[in-house]
């Protein structure tokens, strides 16, 4: 099992979990975060972390898609390894619908 970081994570991009991971497993992108699949540990110290609940166990109903997407953008984007203030909407953006549909963008972040 591993973690994944999915859609609700689009637009918000906070980043308390990544203080807490003991492994630095998250990149950055643009307006979200992923996590590389084959660094996380399991530990799930990061999951109760996340205001907008978006870090789940592979194992939940519909991560897989999640998982593909995690695995592929940890490969290009950045490692982020320090909390960041989340982007300026986060709060406003939490409970969007078709985020990914709307405002998601391959685009890395600024890494560290």
């Amino acid at each position: 099992m591993t973690y994944i970081v999915n859609d609700k994570c689009i637009m918000c991009k906070y980043t308390d979990c990544v203080e807490v991971c003991p492994v630095d497993c998250f990149y950055e992108g643009e307006n979200m975060l992923v996590i590389h699949p084959d660094e996380c540990i399991d530990c799930g110290v990061c999951e109760p972390e996340c205001p907008p609940e978006a870090i789940l166990p592979d194992s939940e109903p519909g991560a897989e898609a999640w998982l593909k997407l995690n695995a592929r953008l940890s490969e290009v984007w950045p490692n982020i390894t320090q909390r960041r203030d989340p982007l300026n909407e986060a709060d406003a953006m939490q409970d969007k619908k078709d985020k990914f549909e709307t405002f998601f963008t391959e685009a890395p972040g600024e890494g560290n």
